[in-house]
């Protein structure tokens, strides 16, 4: 396996445009021909497919909601990034660039990133055209405001649901190709494996989950645009749907899976309740604008009402730490101190597991300053959520919020074209690994898949479409395929015939969520990695001898279909924790508590770790083959993180 970038060359500022004027192209005529898979049908998913379609390409768009508008993007809440410097505050391009390159602790590829910079401004544009209600101000101006790891306003919102009214914009895009017949759309259909002829990406496997039908579908390409991996530890704010599934398929079958142990956790969380919660649910980092954090001071305060704790007695603990960004630093910074404090005994709420582990969002001196009224015209429907779910009124009693699994910044390995170490493969958004580094500032995954969908791919796709030209036809009946739907096949049948069925995917899953969120989570020593690694093997056996799954496969069968996720995050656990242990530095959300400063603050490792982990699936889940792709810094030249 090799590692080839493709990445332009030249000035920094000048490659994307560069890359686009020498790039292969695609007679309108000619397009027709050609079928292009894209699995997925979120922001980046459904834009691309959109975009594909618009062309005139023959896209097949799969999905295992049943709409596109059911994808997980319509979660995202508080906004989408752009350079547009409404504000005059002293954003561009270049500012935009510098933040994500340092808030991903300088562990992202440059290129990469500065072509996500440079696409934002368009990204607003075009929402804007499609009829996206960004909040405006008095004068009519979009509005902005503030997101961790910067300086400026920089984020466009649409109150708290700007993921689901950006979602709604490239969902009608799609409906408009779907009747004008350029894309065909497959919902309630889970891809299950790839089709890889000769060494090239043609087609998947999929399973209707409400026939059970198993069918093989090819194509000309294939565009992975799944979403992340954050569901590995069972609690954390994605959809219980959301898997790695596809990215975990495409890595067996030959695909490079690049830095799987930057996971994000994100600091605004509604705290867990209970041992057997099983979902958790996300407030908005743009919460953190005008709520303050704090806990008490003194333990013997914990169990008090947050209304009858002095002023003199409170912890401002981020606004004390970091007086320069405040309550506005990066996430994984904002986590690592929520966790200090709450092991410290200063954590708030019920105790789980015999600890409190929560700490105090308060909105008492916004609401003091801005009014009532314009507080909930900024939150209003985050409010009602928090109040739904904890009974409690946030306008009246602070918030408590804990740290949660959130994001995934690793995943496929891409090249500058978004496309995988198997040719004709192509990841997009959060199943890629390309933007982020380790650490992603908040508002820019939303940023990412449209930049994906709307920009990259209609362009790189066409690319390797114009450059392979005549691909031979590839039939239903051809070995590879046949092969590709026994392997399905087989294991279905396997998850049906467990030799001694006693306990469900749920409770391994839980199992399996707890000792990654235990020894791989927001803090890791290689004591607890190699404890991970030697249980994991372990668990993933019993699974596959006692995991009970009811019914057949050959209907409408949900608990197979968590099986099946469960499986994948069963192997995939493994690799996260050996990447998690091979990386022997701090960086980002990737933190080894062997490496921290006096202060508790990440150390990297430039001299050793400063590459991409991108491992190789050697048939062996316990031996991967690493490779390494340098990170080169010619702009910006990495630096020790500081928000104080």
């Amino acid at each position: 396996m090799e590692l080839n970038s493709n990445e332009p060359t030249g000035p920094l500022e000048d490659r994307w445009t560069k890359h686009r004027d020498h790039g292969k192209l695609v007679n309108p005529a000619n397009r027709r021909k050609y079928t292009v898979i894209v699995v997925g049908s979120g922001l980046a998913g459904g834009a691309g497919a959109a975009s594909l379609g618009e062309l005139g390409y023959n896209v097949k768009c799969f999905a295992f909601q049943d709409s596109p508008r059911r994808a997980h993007s319509i979660a995202a809440q508080g906004g989408i990034n752009a350079a547009k410097n409404y504000q005059s505050d002293g954003d561009s391009v270049w500012r935009l660039f510098h933040d994500t390159l340092k808030g991903g602790d300088f562990r992202g590829r440059e290129s990469n990133t500065w072509r996500l910079a440079e696409i934002s401004n368009a990204i607003i544009d075009q929402c804007v055209a499609q009829g996206v209600p960004f909040a405006r101000e008095y004068g009519g101006l979009l509005a902005n405001r503030s997101f961790g790891g910067a300086q400026v306003s920089r984020t466009f919102y649409a109150r708290g649901q700007t993921g689901q009214q950006l979602l709604i914009g490239a969902y009608q895009a799609l409906e408009r190709q779907i009747g004008a017949g350029t894309v065909e759309m497959h919902t309630r259909s889970e891809m299950l494996e790839l089709i890889v002829v000769d060494g090239v990406a043609r087609g998947i496997v999929t399973r209707s989950l409400i026939t059970g039908k198993i069918e093989a579908h090819v194509a000309d390409c294939v565009v992975l645009a799944t979403g992340g991996y954050a569901n590995v530890f069972y609690l954390s704010t994605n959809a219980k749907g959301s898997n790695c599934t596809a990215a975990w398929r495409a890595h067996r079958q030959g695909a490079a899976f690049a830095n799987p142990c930057y996971t994000q956790i994100h600091p605004t969380c509604i705290p867990q309740a209970g041992e057997h919660q099983s979902k958790l649910t996300l407030m908005s980092e743009s919460l953190r604008n005008d709520g303050r954090i704090w806990v008490p001071r003194k333990k013997e305060d914990v169990t008090k009402a947050p209304g009858s704790i002095p002023e003199k007695d409170r912890f401002y603990y981020l606004e004390e730490r970091y007086p320069t960004f405040g309550n506005l630093v990066p996430r994984d910074v904002a986590s690592r101190n929520a966790k200090y404090v709450c092991d410290d005994g200063l954590g708030v709420g019920p105790e789980v597991a015999g600890q409190r582990r929560g700490v105090y969002l308060d909105f008492a001196a916004s609401i003091s300053r801005l009014g009532k009224k314009e507080v909930e015209d900024r939150y209003g429907n985050l409010f009602e959520m928090y109040e739904r779910i904890t009974g409690e009124n946030p306008y009246q009693v602070p918030m408590r919020i804990y740290p949660a699994s959130h994001y995934a910044m690793g995943g496929l390995w891409v090249d500058y074209n978004l496309m995988t170490t198997i040719p004709g493969l192509f990841a997009a958004g959060e199943a890629n690994f390309s933007d982020h580094g380790a650490n992603r500032l908040g508002a820019s995954a939303l940023m990412q898949g449209l930049s994906d969908g709307y920009f990259v791919l209609p362009f790189t796709v066409g690319n390797y479409l114009g450059t392979v030209r005549d691909l031979p036809e590839v039939r239903l009946d051809h070995a590879d395929v046949k092969g590709a739907v026994e392997r399905v096949e087989n294991r279905i049948h396997r998850l049906l015939n467990a030799p001694k069925p006693s306990k469900t995917a749920d409770e391994f899953h839980r199992e399996l969520g707890a000792l990654i969120w235990d020894k791989c989570g927001m803090a890791r020593n290689e004591a607890g990695l190699k404890e991970a690694l030697a249980k994991i093997p372990e668990i993933r056996e019993r699974f596959w001898e006692q995991v009970k799954v009811p019914g057949t496969g050959e209907a409408f069968n949900q608990t197979l279909e968590r099986a099946g996720r469960v499986a994948d995050f069963m192997e995939f656990a493994e690799l996260l924790s050996i990447d998690a242990l091979n990386r022997d530095e701090s960086c980002g959300a990737h933190f080894r508590e062997e490496h921290q400063s006096e202060e508790g603050e990440a150390v990297r490792d430039d001299e050793h770790f400063q590459h991409v982990s991108a491992w190789e699936f050697t048939g062996d889940l316990g031996k991967p083959k690493l490779h390494k792709e340098p990170l080169v810094f010619e702009r910006l030249k990495p630096s020790t993180r500081s928000y104080k």
